[in-house]
């Protein structure tokens, strides 16, 4: 493998490695603050064991996101300075405020919530922990406008001296189609993860018949949250495809593995082949006109093909292969689809057993709800992948290709060393984040205060 490759590996490894932990942050982060509000405004003793509870896994959450995310900004400097070098004027905005206004938000008011307990006013340590929520929020915001900006380039001018870009208007980051769609995506995804999360531990918990009086309380709410999140995620993920259409068409022709221009187009449930210049893929199911629907909005819409996409880059652009890895877009897409999918319709049935009063005792329902903690995960993924993998061989669309941003004085085996490591390092956090969270998911839940004036002690671990 080229140094690029192995760069290329190396990026891939710690984005999706960081981005597990992102969405359960934020995801986490919110439904416990819904959960201290709601003891804040009952003052039903359930709601703050339920908070103090899953308050620890959230914890956990954020400790091992800081972690994989320093080592993410680490391999910008070793693998990318040429990069780094050339757009850091816009890049680097962002990041910038990602670490000194998001993350110490978020840092500052989460070490308030973990030890204000019954030493802040119980108004102001509930605002503690929505500012924790907002921190994750605004940390992902200054991530996407930055990401956003390497697919859709926006709001910047040309150095005339040097050739490089230069941020001429900020605002413009946050007003880019791309980031508008794909940031509420996000959020949305990260809500359908935190209540997977809740769900699971809150299933398993049933199960063992812990506590069902109060674990039936973070269920229900993991339900009523996930459902109508699940659906927005889907039509905002929709909407966010017909942008990238217009941007981006080289992916999502890729994403159908369709080489040649179609309208109307159908959507192929399933195919064998299809992959780099293989262009005459078995299709299994097609369905009319939905591909159209989903690129354009339009029934009849056209969507062009890899070739033609691939011709215009090439006289707009110069010589070249413009063309991503299909077999990566075509199932990333699906398996996101696929998995979304399933997981509403497992929402769905819990929502007919909570609907029932069987919601505690439908055991077959808490197995799945238990194993289901696994497809947030995989859906996740699949749209990283799907985003970022479309996107090549651009590093920054139609302004930089990937080969042309690597480091010219890091060897490959120097990058090479840094993978190994990385991943024994990542190995090792993964085997004591999975222990340490299992634990806690498994934890007796602390006993309910005697008496409503008793303090309330410090989230421990």
């Amino acid at each position: 493998m080229s140094q690029l490759d192995l760069a290329r590996l190396q990026f891939a490894m710690t984005s999706i490695y960081h981005f597990l932990f992102v969405p359960v942050t934020i995801g986490v982060a919110t439904l416990t603050a819904v959960l201290q509000t709601a003891w804040y405004r009952t003052k039903r003793e359930e709601y703050l064991r339920l908070t103090r509870f899953f308050g620890t896994l959230m914890v956990i959450s954020v400790a091992v996101g800081v972690v994989t995310g320093l080592v993410q900004e680490f391999q910008f400097g070793m693998d990318w300075s040429h990069y780094s070098r050339t757009v850091g004027d816009v890049f680097g905005g962002p990041l910038a405020l990602e670490g000194l206004a998001a993350f110490f938000l978020e840092s500052t008011f989460l070490g308030l919530w973990l030890f204000g307990w019954d030493r802040l006013s119980p108004r102001v340590h509930l605002a503690t922990i929505w500012a924790v929520a907002l921190g994750g929020v605004l940390s992902a915001a200054f991530i996407l406008a930055a990401n956003s900006w390497m697919q859709h380039p926006v709001g910047y001018k040309t150095n005339s001296a040097t050739g490089d870009p230069q941020l001429d208007n900020f605002f413009a980051l946050f007003t880019n189609p791309v980031f508008l769609r794909g940031y509420l995506h996000v959020l949305l995804a990260s809500l359908v993860t935190g209540s997977v999360v809740l769900l699971a531990v809150s299933a398993w918990q049933l199960l063992k018949g812990k506590a069902p009086e109060v674990f039936r309380i973070s269920a229900s709410l993991s339900l009523v949250v996930l459902v109508p999140t699940l659906l927005l995620a889907m039509l905002v993920g929709s909407e966010l495809g017909v942008t990238e259409g217009k941007y981006q068409p080289m992916k999502i022709a890729a994403a159908e593995a369709q080489w040649s221009t179609c309208q109307p187009c159908s959507f192929s449930v399933f195919q064998v082949g299809g992959g780099k210049r293989d262009e005459t893929p078995t299709k299994i199911i097609e369905i009319p006109h939905l591909l159209s629907l989903l690129a354009t909005n339009h029934w009849n819409g056209k969507v062009l093909g890899l070739n033609p996409v691939n011709a215009q880059y090439q006289q707009q652009f110069g010589p070249g292969d413009y063309v991503p890895n299909v077999f990566i877009q075509y199932w990333s897409m699906r398996v996101m689809a696929y998995l979304a999918s399933f997981l509403l319709l497992i929402g769905l049935w819990g929502l007919w057993m909570l609907r029932r009063k069987r919601l505690t005792t439908a055991r077959w329902f808490l197995r799945v709800g238990v194993w289901a903690a696994i497809l947030p995960f995989l859906i996740n993924t699949a749209g990283w992948l799907l985003t970022e993998s479309g996107r090549q061989p651009w590093i920054v669309q139609g302004i930089m290709l990937t080969r042309n941003g690597v480091s010219p004085s890091v060897s490959t085996a120097q990058v090479a060393t840094s993978i190994i490591v990385f991943f024994l390092l990542y190995a090792a956090l993964a085997a004591v984040a999975a222990v340490v969270m299992a634990k806690y998911a498994r934890k007796q839940l602390a006993p309910a205060r005697t008496h409503e004036d008793q303090p309330v002690p410090a989230v421990t671990y």
